[in-house]
């Protein structure tokens, strides 16, 4: 089949089913980027985990030692010890979270651009609309997304429980899934969720808020055009803002994700966000909000950078208009 031909096919189906085929698009640029960005994530996480105060409450031996010093110390301790492709450990969970979250967070933020709040004739939208669709298009698409999330979370610290000598809890994400409802119901794979949205919110509301007002500033008070240079700087803004806003949200988030649970779901070391985040602060530090930030920075930014630029890219080639 020829390349005109399968653009000619993409062409009506974009058109008959546009946020159908945006929530598809969306989530082919998430899984590039997922893919291309995902040792960074791996790396964040283990750093987030280590140093809990709060496991002290399970006993003096329950507290482990802090085993990772610094971004690249924990990223070359990982391949050393458990192998380089284990930089990749939970990517499925990953994909299949981004696929959910980046489609309904897209989809949900130009419905409200387009249809709920509107653009002006000028293509002008106020920063205000913007960061109420930022946030809003974050809740949704994290609250879809959260089991996948879940299970993401609890993956990327299997290598560490095995250095440990503590027995691996999943055989597999198939496998995951079914434990974490097995043991906690329907309700258990929606652990942690109160974070989690918090932090989509936030990550959100510096992410979509930041590339669109940047985006649509470039393109018109400045000789840019709406092309890869305009897209690619847009991305950089909306990766640093996301990152700053979404760091200790995300800390909070990993950690009740991870807690050890009770046969009822409940978590054993923290009530609620707020608990985590009161426990955190007084037991570690303010700054302890801040661990894994900078692998957090340095893979939200190119995550930002490789997902726009695709999305971008393949919206054009499949007839749909720019974001």
């Amino acid at each position: 089949m020829s390349i005109p031909e399968t653009e000619e096919k993409l062409l009506p189906l974009a058109q008959k089913w546009p946020r159908a085929s945006k929530f598809l698009l969306s989530g082919c640029a998430a899984t590039v980027a997922e893919l291309a960005t995902f040792p960074l994530d791996l790396t964040k996480t283990r750093l987030q985990m280590q140093g809990e105060a709060a496991l002290a409450r399970l006993g003096d031996s329950a507290r482990e030692p802090v085993p990772y010093r610094g971004m690249v110390r924990t990223a070359l301790g990982i391949i050393q010890e458990e192998g380089f492709l284990k930089l990749w450990q939970g990517v499925t969970p990953a994909i299949y979270r981004h696929v959910v979250y980046s489609g309904g967070r897209m989809v949900t933020y130009e419905h409200l651009r387009e249809v709920v709040f509107g653009k002006s004739e000028d293509k002008h939208y106020p920063l205000w609309k913007s960061v109420i669709g930022g946030i809003t298009a974050g809740v949704i698409g994290q609250f879809l997304a959260n089991p996948t999330d879940l299970v993401k979370v609890q993956m990327q610290m299997e290598g560490k429980r095995k250095l440990e000598g503590k027995p691996l809890r999943f055989r597999g994400v198939h496998h995951a899934f079914a434990k974490i409802l097995a043991e906690g119901g329907v309700r258990g794979l929606w652990a942690g969720w109160v974070p989690n949205i918090q932090r989509a919110a936030l990550v959100n509301m510096g992410d979509l808020t930041t590339y669109d007002t940047v985006k649509h500033y470039l393109v018109l008070n400045t000789p840019l055009e709406d092309n890869i240079m305009t897209h690619g700087l847009s991305s950089l803004c909306s990766g640093l803002v996301a990152s700053i806003l979404g760091t200790p949200a995300d800390v909070i988030k990993s950690r009740i994700m991870n807690q050890p649970r009770d046969k009822q779901g409940r978590g054993l070391l923290y009530k609620s966000s707020t608990d985590c985040l009161i426990q955190a602060v007084e037991g570690e530090g303010f700054m302890s909000l801040y661990k894994g930030f900078l692998p957090s920075w340095l893979r939200m930014t190119p995550w930002s950078l490789v997902f726009w630029l695709t999305y971008e890219k393949i919206r054009e080639m499949s007839g749909v208009s720019p974001f």
